[in-house]
């Protein structure tokens, strides 16, 4: 059975502006959201603390909870619904770092009883140090810009055969990274610049196809962060495993378009670019809707049957597939013709008309 008929031309690359302001709209929203909330909202494995999962054999009160744990020196902690209601499973959070010990959970767990008048069971105790949690998220932001910088080693060497540029233009921003970050510059800050400066020399260095790469990746984590953001969820390491994954898949989708776009230029090289890429794109549709759909299916059934420990994580990978596949066709190509455009100084959009006819 055909999915997709074979010579379909869908006009892709005419609908690019279309789709620019679309994702512009989202990451501004996004940013909002994090400049609001002053940055992401971080779990106990990034900003320290210690969570417990407690079970009741029927309903308490969540007052009742927070009145046995103000008697254990925990006040102020915040406990809300863990799954589903007839579970009668709570979460309790702190920001102290606790120790993880039997006397603890008899402690918390007599509190409990006692202000609830119910038996508990404790299920979990998760406690991470501050300490810890400011180098779990300075290492997981490092994680993110370096799988960025060697995917553009790889996308620069790969199709335009740049292997030694990119490598040196990348051992050169590890360097200025590692040589700021001794000096106590903020992470966050530090990784954002040296992200624009790769952007800055991708375009000096005419390698659209890392340029268009990074941009699409930058796009699809940005906007997953921003809807986390708005949601009001937590990252986790989990989470962060999730961003990586999206970078994966988002590239891997990327690749499929680029490859054939490479193949079709160098096939019909007296075609405009916008020609070559709005083919391309239709030629790959069916695998790259076939492939997102399949792993969506996958996706939306651990979201829904997984379990409540690893919901964000599927909600996270199913808003990335989702703008992953989008921004291969949307971002990443469009980048490619723009960055043409400026070193030729040609209109694509007439050159595509004088091709037609």
């Amino acid at each position: 059975m055909e999915f997709i008929k074979p010579g379909i031309d869908l006009d892709f690359v005419g609908k690019r502006y279309i789709a620019i302001t679309c994702s512009l709209i989202l990451i501004l929203v996004g940013i909002i959201s994090l400049v609001i909330h002053h940055g992401p909202k971080f779990g106990i494995d990034f900003k320290g603390g210690t969570i417990v999962q407690v079970k009741f054999k029927q309903p308490v009160a969540i007052d009742k909870i927070k009145n046995g744990l103000e008697t254990i020196r925990l006040k102020g902690s915040a406990v809300q619904q863990f799954g589903d209601a007839s579970h009668h499973e709570y979460l309790i959070r702190t920001n102290q770092a606790l120790t993880n010990d039997e006397n603890f959970k008899e402690e918390v767990s007599s509190a409990i009883s006692k202000s609830t008048g119910a038996k508990v069971d404790i299920r979990r105790i998760e406690m991470v140090g501050p300490k810890v949690g400011q180098t779990l998220r300075e290492k997981a932001l490092f994680a993110l810009f370096y799988a960025l910088l060697f995917i553009t080693i790889y996308i620069s060497g790969r199709f335009e055969q740049k292997w030694m540029v990119s490598a040196v233009m990348a051992g050169l921003l590890i360097g200025v990274v590692y040589f700021f970050s001794l000096f106590s510059v903020s992470i966050p800050l530090l990784i954002a610049v040296a992200l624009l400066v790769s952007l800055l020399l991708f375009w000096q260095l005419r390698l659209k196809f890392a340029m268009g790469a990074i941009v699409a990746l930058i796009h699809d984590v940005t906007i997953t962060v921003g809807i986390f953001s708005l949601l009001g969820k937590e990252f986790t390491l989990p989470i962060i495993a999730a961003l990586l994954t999206i970078v994966g898949y988002s590239l891997n989708d990327t690749i499929i378009v680029f490859d054939r776009i490479r193949e079709n230029t160098n096939r019909y090289s007296r075609r405009p670019l916008d020609v070559n890429i709005n083919r391309s794109i239709n030629e790959t549709l069916s695998r790259t809707i076939l492939t997102s759909a399949t792993t969506l299916v996958v996706l939306i059934c651990l979201f829904f049957l997984g379990g409540d420990i690893i919901h964000d994580f599927s909600f996270a990978l199913i808003i990335g597939i989702v703008v992953g596949t989008y921004s291969s066709v949307y971002v990443a190509s469009p980048v490619l013709l723009f960055l043409e455009g400026t070193s030729t100084g040609a209109a694509p959009e007439k050159a595509g008309a004088v091709a037609s006819t």
